[in-house]
């Protein structure tokens, strides 16, 4: 692999537009734990064990998560036994064909939401403070760019502030909204809600949903009900079961991460904040621990910034300096 490889693949405006957007949300990341690489992969430095340990301290501090540096340093130790490797710095574009080689040549990841179906259902999940509210009204505006009609369901229904928080925004991006008084069961609002959207052309129902961790039992008993009386409302529904996750949490964030995907059945995860994440790797981290994709992520803090989650641009995004790609 060489840098021919990044030019090849943003040839194109919109391709270098979107490695470009994802080369500023990183930048923190690369400022804060891979600006280390270049000192640990100096010119002249000799590759041995103490070298290789301290790479696996900078991409487990950039949450990367531990099964994917173990791999990531195993393949970077057998390419410099089999190709002779002496000097640290010819290990810059290893760690890059690395990373490519375990999450791009390998797979195709389908980021794409399920938006096709008559009526299709997207259900919200994660706690307070991750910014579930503003990743629902950015992915409203994602949709109605596309054509869709879009209603947002207010299904946290414990707290006053998150059903006004969602109107409003509803409000800002122009699209239906659907609310029952504070204290409604969360699966009637669901319930009621699909009847509106079946009688007045909606194609795109967002679900909020409470993110209550202190009892998971009950916060289990309210997800599965609401799946349940959407399933039988709408064939297949919800159509996408979609984890908000705030990047900047790191550890946290995976335990989160961990305990959603006990309670529900999750097609994918909506990583928000990374561009104020000092830790930018743990999308990774999402993929190796939960085996789901990184379907969205949020690169900035208007209602444009949400992005269909590109692991070429992501890893462009990481390590574009450390190759000294320029624009």
């Amino acid at each position: 692999m060489n840098m021919g490889l990044f030019s090849k693949l943003f040839q194109s405006k919109a391709r270098k537009e979107k490695a470009k957007k994802y080369k500023i949300g990183m930048e923190k990341t690369r400022q804060s734990v891979f600006g280390d690489l270049d000192t640990l992969l100096a010119s002249g430095r000799r590759i041995d064990d103490d070298l290789f340990d301290d790479l696996e301290e900078a991409f487990i501090m950039a949450d990367m998560g531990v099964d994917t540096v173990l791999s990531i340093v195993s393949h970077l130790r057998e390419t410099v036994a089999t190709e002779g490797i002496k000097d640290a710095a010819a290990l810059r574009e290893a760690i890059v064909e690395a990373m490519f080689k375990r999450y791009v040549r390998d797979e195709v990841i389908d980021t794409n939401l399920v938006i096709d179906q008559p009526l299709s259902v997207l259900l919200f999940v994660g706690v307070n403070g991750v910014g579930k509210t503003t990743t629902i009204a950015k992915v409203a505006h994602l949709l109605m760019q596309k054509g869709k009609s879009v209603m947002m369901v207010a299904g946290d229904t414990f707290r006053a502030g998150a059903i006004n928080q969602l109107r409003i925004w509803s409000e800002r991006v122009g699209c239906a909204f659907f609310e029952k008084p504070e204290g409604s069961d969360p699966s009637s609002v669901m319930y009621d809600a699909v009847q509106y959207a079946k009688a007045n052309d909606i194609d795109v129902l967002l679900c909020d949903t409470a993110g209550r961790l202190q009892n998971k039992a009950n916060l289990m008993r309210e997800l599965e009900k609401i799946s349940r009386v959407l399933g039988r409302a709408v064939p297949d529904a919800p159509h996408e079961s979609l984890l908000v996750l705030d990047a900047t949490t790191g550890q946290n964030g995976m335990n989160q991460a961990k305990i959603f995907n006990e309670v529900t059945n999750l097609s994918g995860v909506v990583l928000t904040k990374l561009d104020g994440s000092a830790k930018g790797g743990i999308a990774l981290a999402v993929r190796e621990t939960l085996g789901i994709p990184v379907k969205l992520v949020g690169l900035g803090e208007t209602v444009d910034d949400l992005e269909y989650f590109d692991i070429e641009a992501y890893i462009y995004g990481l390590f574009t300096d450390l190759l000294d790609e320029t624009d």
